[in-house]
């Protein structure tokens, strides 16, 4: 059985120094929002915890599905590969970007290339070798990395908005080659594991929070399959489905790994997923571990519930 962990929103503290000509942008707004709030929320004690657990599990394999920083700054980036090197080395972690680590524009050298030895795919696609180009763009997005049988197809919805915006998008172009992916992997039999921050299923979040072509991707997954897709932003733990050709695929959410219950939502808490053939399909042994109200250290473990996918294209 192949183990896969997942973690999402660490929204890493502390927030490194800050210069006023930095909040110049839509960064005012998050600034002021993580000094209001968001600063008692999010815990580099609780991630600490979480990330000597999750490493103590020794999961085959671990994904983060972005908000690593805070309000974008280079420096958060900087804080966040630091970070990453304590939860794994690159061919063991999987990053994709959230729309915090797309508040404004930066440089791909000063933001996601600090990241980018988690991203890189097994093969090189299209304008994967220009250090460059830009993850909207769609050039190194979608990325697969095969691991065993399983096959991680990473995504990114992380695009720069208006102020108290926080959508995202996956734009005509990765979800078309996204339909080329997921058809191949398909063919060769593999458990195809999809990785992005927005959630894709309707209503999940409030509108000006949502996956604007949501609707494309749950089309793509409708005609090619999946076995399970894994996603973020929300900071709630989610269990739904989404259609694909033979039956649902399952679709699941994790709370904010550096999070203390706060407003109505969870602590921090990961979630472990055993993969192994089953007949015709897939079956997943999904477990969650949750961090105590005091970060101490992680107090449950419970066995959730055994899904089947049957969803070959």
């Amino acid at each position: 059985m192949f183990t896969l962990a997942h973690l999402s929103d660490p929204h890493i503290a502390p927030l490194p120094p800050v210069r006023w000509r930095d909040l110049a942008n839509k960064r005012l707004l998050g600034y002021l929002s993580w000094m209001r709030r968001r600063r008692h929320v999010h815990k580099r004690e609780v991630l600490d915890a979480l990330t000597r657990d999750l490493r103590a599990q020794t999961p085959d394999h671990t994904v983060v599905t972005g908000d690593l920083t805070n309000i974008a700054l280079p420096a958060e980036f900087e804080q966040a590969a630091g970070w990453l090197q304590e939860l794994g080395p690159p061919d063991a972690v999987t990053v994709i970007p959230g729309n915090h680590d797309a508040s404004v524009a930066v440089a791909w050298e000063r933001s996601l290339a600090h990241f980018a030895g988690y991203m890189t795919p097994d093969t090189p696609s299209d304008g994967a070798e220009n250090p460059t180009a830009s993850a909207r763009e769609g050039r190194r997005f979608p990325f697969v990395r095969q691991r065993g049988e399983v096959a991680l197809i990473g995504l990114s919805t992380a695009v720069p908005t208006l102020p108290a915006l926080a959508t995202g998008a996956l734009g005509a172009e990765q979800i078309a080659l996204l339909e080329r992916e997921l058809s191949r992997l398909g063919r060769e039999g593999l458990f195809r594991c999809l990785l992005l921050h927005h959630p894709p299923v309707e209503g999940m979040t409030a509108r000006r929070k949502r996956l604007v072509d949501a609707a494309a991707l749950r089309r793509v997954i409708a005609r090619t399959g999946a076995e399970l897709v894994l996603h973020g932003h929300d900071h709630r733990r989610n269990r739904s489905e989404i259609p694909g050709p033979r039956g649902g695929v399952p679709v699941c959410g994790v709370p904010s790994a550096s999070s203390i219950p706060s407003h109505g939502r969870p602590g921090a808490l990961y979630q472990l997923y055993g993969i192994a053939r089953d007949g015709d399909g897939w079956r997943i042994e999904l477990r969650g571990r949750a961090c105590d109200a005091e970060a101490a250290g992680y107090e449950s473990e419970e066995t959730l519930e055994t899904i089947r996918v049957r969803n070959a294209g």
